[in-house]
């Protein structure tokens, strides 16, 4: 069970809590003033805090604000005998989680207790989910390659500025950290990166997506809602595999990006947004524009830029780089002691056409890191990676 931190100055309110929450199997301790309970709260981690409010030397809503102040992870319950609406109202302004008048009824405090330690594993989950993703994208583009180092080069050259930039590259190619990069890297690094997959959102559905709709625009509208333009105002709007995008959804796109205005659907309201926008895509637009599938005047709004990002059969002296990064990440991420490939493995794994790209090559990796033992060999290549990379 978890761990819990009374104080209170008054004995007989401290031993009926912690009896109450002892006998509910949590780990209590006890502290008679704020002072003692906030150094108590330095030195341990409590997954609950239960705090009077009225106590000499350092009251409650003090308390409060120094742990706030110092960003514990620990739930904060303020307790009261002598509160009235506006204390309560002040100490969840200031973060307590609730707040129980004095003496507490049994039940309440239990399902108080209970729901500020659900609220404390929901934040730490949240905790290691963000800085999970934040790893995976904000993960530096791998290789040393000639190949690479010259979109490296290109990404360094135009972060810096609001030019619009076109990615062109086979899927899997790794075009999306490239976009990443040049966000990251760009002076609106603080503000909002909106990533569009153009190819996954139905033709129907595209310009509600980018533009927002009003409501009543359409059956299922029922309210207002705000499109990829306006979330990534100030920022970037990473639009991937535009070449899929519906030609009625590439006019009002053009229209944004020459007039740096939208117009959410169903309504007549322009709207100013100041968005940069970088493109990729897996298709020539060249030939799609020939054909009829793709506006040449977008192409030249969006190609300002244009970054070739190099198939993996086109760099596979970075495998062995590659293989060292995926390798500690797999490992990390399932819980698996650190393995390594042996130099015959490499050898072998360059070998194979990566017609999958990066992607393929990290759900390679991933099969050998689970499959194999702690030194991944010439043969395990052979045996798990090439037949079902060939097939």
């Amino acid at each position: 069970m978890g761990k819990i931190l009374v104080i209170d100055d008054e004995r007989p309110i401290r031993r009926t809590l912690c009896e109450i929450l002892e006998f509910e199997k949590f780990e209590v301790d006890q502290a008679e003033n704020g002072e003692d309970g906030l150094k108590m709260a330095q030195e341990n981690e409590y997954d609950v805090i239960l705090c009077d409010i009225k106590m000499p030397k350092m009251d409650g809503m003090e308390v409060l604000e120094k742990i706030k102040e110092l960003d514990y992870d620990s739930t904060i319950v303020m307790i009261s005998g002598h509160g009235t609406i506006d204390t309560a109202v002040d100490a969840l302004k200031k973060g307590a989680f609730d707040y129980l008048p004095k003496p507490p009824d049994l039940n309440r405090l239990l399902v108080t207790v209970r729901n500020a330690m659900n609220k404390k594993e929901l934040v730490q989950e949240t905790k290691v989910l963000k800085k999970k993703l934040n790893k995976v994208k904000s993960a530096n583009i791998i290789g040393e390659s000639q190949a690479i180092k010259t979109v490296i080069n290109m990404i360094d050259k135009v972060a810096a500025t609001d030019a619009r930039v076109l990615i062109t590259g086979g899927n899997g190619s790794g075009k999306e950290l490239v976009a990443r990069q040049i966000h990251e890297k760009s002076p609106r690094a603080k503000s909002t990166l909106v990533e569009v997959n153009c190819a996954a959102i139905p033709s129907e559905l595209i310009e509600s997506e980018l533009f927002g709709h009003e409501k009543g625009a359409f059956t299922s509208a029922h309210k207002q809602r705000k499109g990829n333009f306006e979330t990534a105002n100030g920022g970037t709007l990473f639009l991937d595999e535009i070449g899929d995008m519906s030609l009625s959804a590439q006019a009002k796109v053009l229209r944004a990006l020459q007039e740096n205005k939208i117009t959410r659907v169903g309504g007549e309201k322009e709207i100013k947004v100041d968005v940069r926008v970088v493109a990729a895509t897996n298709k020539d637009l060249k030939e799609e524009i020939a054909r009829g599938n793709f506006r040449e005047d977008l192409y030249h709004r969006l190609s300002v830029i244009i970054i070739e990002n190099p198939s993996l059969n086109e760099r596979k002296e970075d495998i062995p780089l590659l293989s060292d990064f995926f390798t500690k990440q797999i490992c990390e991420e399932h819980g698996i002691a650190p393995k390594t490939i042996s130099e015959k493995g490499l050898i072998e794994l360059q070998k194979i056409n990566w017609t999958g790209n990066i992607r393929e090559f990290r759900n390679v990796m991933e099969r050998l890191i689970i499959l194999c033992g702690n030194e991944i060999t010439e043969k395990d290549v052979v045996t798990f990676a090439r037949p079902l990379s060939q097939s």
